[in-house]
């Protein structure tokens, strides 16, 4: 019995004599570890640290996408898109550029809360107030805003009514009556857009509304936009039907607008100035100008865009190929490398006929010919291709000239584009205006497939057409029922005229009173 009780004692001694060899050291009264156990335990803990890390950043990141999630949805819902099935089947071609074109559209409609803000019939659709066509060159560092006078006469392309048929042609009609043609909101920005083709020949990229509850919420998100005015301000000169001269509304002087007030400002035509459209397009540029300075100066990223594309949305308009938040901030940082010296402001060429704005030509055409070649007013090449020269760009004295001399004294006309070459118009009512014609406007022709160049003439103009076509050796005649004279450029006058081609240049006339996005705003106070 003894001897197997020791048998079985022993290994359970040395067992546990093992254990305190493992764990702590036997005989040591004062309970310390072993260092390999210290760092064991020291390793569980680091463990557990990092694995609370762990969950804590990924619930944060769970939150934070969630958040992001959730407020580009909202942004998306926000954002309103126009009916693009209102858009001409005879659009002009899009350019090999990759500049861009967007067409910016301020609206004075009353629907949608915006009475509160401009006053009037709350139900009206109204008309657009104020319009710039922005072309982006293809280097994305310049950029060119070119204003359109809302009286200026222009011949409005047919529009689609809500109820799907199209309105006739209206010519000679007033620009800002585009917008209201088609009868909603949801399809006047279509026809605005295919009037400013028709009279630019120029492909529209984007289009986008703003009304005045949009602009009120910008210029506030922003903090404010500085402007400058040449004199005090009061309400009688916002609204001149006041008996009597009312309140201060801005002092003279350098200061800063935002919400109604801003709205105000460039909406103010009376007392400052000479009175006119003119002038408040000058003013409203200055305007824009600031609020753009307003936007660099606090970053151009995502994070600071998303506040302003938060106020924009909830009152833009915009075609669907912005239709989303994603598009829309990618749009908009698009155009961060562009400087502000290198963004100008002008407006079309025009002339007063009567009360009315007329287009000037071929300073208009030649305008419309440079940006599609990506020139900027200077005349340098911003196309961005390789080895594009950035000299001044020299203007051809005389592009194709006629065979046998011509005088057009006394006859009117207008130049269609009857091909794809881009700028043929240009080209074509410069040669007539140095031959002594009145070039009425330019325009792309209905089809882009006529081989040889066709003169147009109505009742009584055939004599006058014969000279028209003397201009363009080889041109045919054609007798049509409206009593005006149409030259439709064919395909063998691009041919001549490439002979003789040279860069496109915005006329001096126009790029003398550009305005930089970094001029001060007091400067030219006079606007007009």
């Amino acid at each position: 019995m003894s001897i197997t009780s020791s048998r079985s004692t022993a290994p359970s001694r040395r067992r546990g004599a093992d254990r305190d060899d493992r764990g702590g050291r036997a005989g040591d009264g004062d309970g310390a570890e072993s260092p390999r156990a210290t760092a064991r335990d020291q390793r569980r803990k680091r463990g557990r640290r990092l694995r609370t890390v762990l969950v804590v950043f990924l619930s944060l990141a769970v939150l934070v996408t969630a958040g992001a999630g959730w407020l580009y949805l909202k942004l998306d819902g926000d954002i309103r898109t126009f009916d693009s099935g209102g858009l001409s089947d005879n659009r002009p071609a899009a350019g090999s550029s990759k500049g861009e074109n967007v067409l910016v559209i301020g609206s004075d409609a009353r629907t949608d809360g915006n009475a509160a803000l401009g006053g009037g019939d709350k139900t009206a659709i109204g008309r657009s107030d104020t319009t710039l066509l922005l072309h982006i060159y293809a280097d994305h560092k310049h950029a060119l805003a070119v204003s359109i006078p809302r009286d200026t006469l222009v011949t409005i392309p047919p529009c689609k009514l809500p109820n799907g048929t199209w309105t006739q042609t209206q010519q000679n009609t007033m620009f800002n009556a585009a917008f209201s043609v088609g009868e909603t909101d949801k399809g006047n920005p279509a026809c605005t857009q295919n009037t400013v083709e028709q009279l630019t020949g120029l492909r529209v990229d984007h289009t986008v509304v703003v009304d005045f509850k949009g602009f009120a919420s910008l210029t506030q998100v922003v903090g404010g936009v500085k402007v400058c005015l040449p004199n005090d301000v009061y309400q009688k000169d916002l609204n001149p039907n006041r008996t009597t001269r009312g309140t201060l509304l801005f002092p003279k002087g350098e200061q800063k607008v935002a919400g109604k007030q801003a709205l105000d400002y460039v909406r103010l035509r009376h007392g400052i100035g000479d009175g006119s459209d003119i002038g408040r397009i000058k003013r409203q540029q200055a305007f824009i100008a600031s609020l753009l300075k307003e936007v660099k100066s606090k970053g151009f990223t995502p994070t600071r865009l998303l506040p302003l594309a938060t106020a924009a949305t909830k009152s833009l308009t915009v075609d669907p190929g912005l239709g989303s938040a994603d598009k829309l901030l990618s749009f908009a940082m698009s155009m961060k490398d562009i400087d502000l010296h290198n963004t100008k402001f002008i407006t079309i060429p025009w002339r007063y006929s009567g009360s009315r704005v007329a287009v000037v030509e071929p300073d208009a055409s030649e305008l419309w010919a440079a940006l599609k070649d990506d020139r900027t007013i200077d005349g340098k090449d911003a196309s961005g291709k390789k080895g594009a020269k950035n000299k001044g760009a020299k203007a051809s004295a005389s592009p194709t000239a006629s065979a046998e001399p011509v005088s057009g004294a006394g006859i009117s006309v207008a130049v269609y584009n009857g091909t794809t070459v881009t700028g043929l118009g240009a080209k074509g009512a410069q040669m007539l205006t140095a031959d002594g014609f009145t070039v009425t406007g330019t325009a792309t022709a209905t089809s882009q497939d006529h081989a040889t160049t066709v003169v147009q003439y109505g009742p009584g103009l055939e004599s006058q057409a014969q000279t028209v076509a003397k201009a363009f050796p080889g041109a045919t005649l054609e007798q049509i029922g409206a009593a005006r004279i149409n030259v439709v450029l064919g395909q063998s006058y691009a041919t001549a005229a490439s002979a003789s081609a040279a860069p496109a240049k915005v006329p001096s006339t126009v790029a003398d009173g550009a305005r930089s996005a970094d001029e001060n705003p007091c400067d030219n106070l006079t606007y007009g």
